[in-house]
C-alpha cells in the first residue's frame, strides 16, 4: 500500500512535471487509500472489531433501502435534490430495463450495485453463521430478504454476477472446507493482468463471443466497448510501461475512428496508464495480499462457517469481489480499504503462543528438605514411590 500511494512521486519525475507534482498527487492518493487502510489496521485489527464492520456494511445496506426504493420509482432524484445536480452527467445510463437504477448518493449506479451486492453477501453469511439473530427486534433473515430484493431491483448486471460468484465460494468453503475456488479467482485477475498488460495478445473478442449467449445485447456492447477503449489505452501506456505517464491527461489515448479520447473505465487500466507496472503490481498486491494471508496463514475455509470467523472471511470475500470488478470499473469507496486494512491487521498478529506443558518432575528432582515444601503441600514418600498428601497418609 506504501508504495502505492508513493508511485505518483516517481511518475511526475520520469515525465518531467517535477516533484511538486508527484508530492501533491502523493497526498491526494493517500487520502483516498492510505488513510482508510491505516484506520483499519489499528482499529479494525481483530476478530470481534471485523464482526462489527460487517454489521456496519449490512446496516449500511439497509438505510439504502428506501432511498434505492424511491429512485427506482422516481427515477435518480435525490442527489439532484439535495445538492442541485445529478451525481453522474450521463442520465440515459440511469435507465435500465424500463425502468431507473438508483444513484442514491454515490458517484454512478454501478457503485449503488456493488455496495448493494456487498451488504447483501454480508447479510447472507451473517444469517448463515448465526453471527447475529435479530436487528432491531427483527428476525435478520427477514431483513436480509428484504435487502436481497432491493438489490436485483437495482438493475446492475455485473453485481448480480460477482453475488452469484462470491455466494458459491463461499458455501464451497463451508461445504468442502476449501478456499481453492478464491485462490483460482485471484490468480485468474492476476493473469489477466498480466496478458493485458505485459503482452500484445487480446482475448476480448472470444470473451465477447461467449458472453454474448448469456446477456442481453446492451450488455454485451457495453462489454465490447469497455474491451476496445483499454486496447487502445493499453497500447498507450506500454510507451512508458515502468512508471507510466503520470497525471493531466497524459495517459488518455485518442480512437482513431471517433478522434475523441478513449475512455477509461477500468481501475486497473488508470493504474498502469498513470503509473506504469510499478503502480499496477502495488495496487494489485495491495487488494489481493491480505486475503491470501488470510486464508493461507491465519484462518482456513474449514472456519468460515463459524459465528467469529465468518464475518471476517465473508469481508475478505467481499474484497476480492471488489478487486474483479475493479477490473472493469473504476468506483473507489473507502469501506473496501478499510477492510482490507482490517485485514491486514488481523494476519500480522502475533500467533497466540501454547501454553508450555511442564515436565513432572522425578523423584530425584524432588526437594529433600521438607522446609522447601509449602505446609499445606508436604507430602510424603510412600513404598509405591509416589509422594502423598498428607490428608492421604496411612495412620
Amino acid at each position: 500500500m506504501l508504495i502505492w500511494c508513493i508511485c505518483p512521486v516517481f511518475s511526475s519525475v520520469s515525465n518531467g512535471l517535477g516533484l511538486y507534482d508527484g508530492v501533491s498527487t502523493t497526498i491526494a492518493q493517500s487520502v483516498t487509500w492510505w488513510l482508510p487502510y491505516f484506520l483499519g489496521r489499528i482499529y479494525l485489527n481483530s476478530i470481534s472489531a471485523m464482526r462489527q464492520l460487517a454489521i456496519g456494511v449490512f446496516i449500511g445496506g439497509l438505510a439504502y433501502v428506501p432511498l434505492c426504493l424511491f429512485e427506482i420509482r422516481m427515477s435518480p432524484q435525490l442527489h439532484s435534490i439535495f445538492y442541485g445536480a445529478h451525481a453522474f452527467g450521463d442520465f440515459g445510463q440511469s435507465i435500465r430495463y424500463d425502468g431507473f437504477r438508483p444513484t442514491v448518493f454515490l458517484r454512478h449506479g454501478l457503485a449503488v450495485g456493488g455496495w448493494m451486492m456487498v451488504a447483501t453477501l454480508v447479510g447472507i453469511w451473517l444469517w448463515q453463521t448465526g453471527a447475529i439473530k435479530k436487528l432491531w427486534n427483527i428476525h435478520i433473515k427477514w431483513l436480509v430478504a428484504a435487502l436481497f430484493v432491493t438489490f436485483v431491483l437495482c438493475k446492475s448486471t455485473g453485481a448480480y454476477v460477482l453475488l452469484l460468484l462470491s455466494v458459491t465460494i463461499m458455501f464451497l468453503g463451508k461445504l468442502f472446507r476449501t478456499a481453492l475456488p478464491l485462490f483460482l479467482l485471484i490468480a485468474t485477475m492476476g493473469a489477466y493482468l498480466y496478458i493485458n498488460a505485459a503482452t500484445e495478445t487480446y482475448f476480448t473478442d472470444q470473451l465477447v463471443a461467449s458472453l454474448s449467449g448469456i446477456f442481453d445485447a446492451d450488455r454485451i456492447q457495453s462489454l465490447e466497448f469497455r474491451f476496445n477503449n483499454e486496447e487502445l489505452l493499453t497500447d498507450h501506456a506500454r510507451e512508458r510501461p515502468v512508471f507510466g505517464w503520470a497525471g493531466w491527461g497524459r495517459s488518455r489515448a485518442v480512437d482513431p475512428q471517433t478522434g475523441k479520447d478513449a475512455i477509461q473505465d477500468s481501475l486497473w487500466i488508470i493504474a498502469f496508464g498513470q503509473y506504469g507496472a510499478l503502480g499496477l503490481i502495488a495496487w494489485i498486491v495491495s487488494m489481493s495480499l491480505p486475503v491470501l494471508s488470510l486464508f493461507s496463514l491465519r484462518y482456513p475455509a474449514s472456519l468460515w462457517y463459524r459465528r467469529d470467523i465468518g464475518t471476517a472471511a465473508v469481508l475478505a470475500v467481499a474484497l476480492t469481489m471488489y478487486t474483479f470488478d475493479c477490473l472493469l470499473n473504476a468506483m473507489i469507496n473507502p469501506i473496501y480499504i478499510l477492510a482490507g486494512g482490517g485485514i491486514s491487521g488481523i494476519v500480522v498478529q502475533n500467533r497466540v503462543p501454547q501454553k508450555s506443558r511442564r515436565r513432572p518432575q522425578s523423584s530425584k528432582q524432588m526437594p529433600q528438605s521438607s522446609k522447601q515444601i509449602p505446609q499445606n503441600a508436604r507430602r510424603t514418600y510412600a513404598s509405591s514411590g509416589r509422594y502423598l498428601p498428607a490428608h492421604r497418609r496411612s495412620s
